[in-house]
């Protein structure tokens, strides 16, 4: 895995960052505005999701790192969940519905992948290393 210098060069931070953009684009549409509750929950998980990978990344540890990124796992999960309500409520087409949950199963596997690497490393983060001692 190439060193990551900021949180942007995550991919599963690009990828979430991307899904949260596709679920407000979708809850601009008509079909939400009857429902203000799930549109303000739908939103805030998804923009969950890259704030707990991004959050998790500037703590510096790993341990924390992992922490942070099983939050934004479980915001994800409820991202999807959300989907089947819009689906069921027809706010979505079945095609939007199931564009939307793939987007959001890729970036599980890459916040999936995150969380396999950290726990097999041997590296404790940023803050655990030693300075230069020059």
């Amino acid at each position: 895995m190439a060193t990551i210098a900021r949180f942007e060069d995550l991919k599963s931070w690009q990828k979430a960052r991307q899904l949260s953009l596709h679920i407000y684009e979708l809850t601009r549409n008509r079909n939400f505005y009857a429902d203000p509750d799930l549109t303000r929950q739908i939103r805030r998980a998804s923009g969950s999701v890259m704030d707990n990978i991004a959050e998790g990344y500037g703590r510096g540890g790993r341990l924390e790192f992992v922490q942070f990124l099983g939050i934004a796992k479980g915001s994800l999960t409820e991202v999807k969940s959300q989907l089947y309500r819009s689906l069921d409520n027809e706010y979505v087409s079945q095609q939007e519905f199931e564009t939307l949950y793939q987007e959001a199963d890729e970036t599980g596997k890459l916040i999936d992948g995150m969380i396999v690497y950290l726990n097999k490393t041997d590296v404790k983060g940023r803050k655990y290393q030693q300075a230069p001692t020059n």
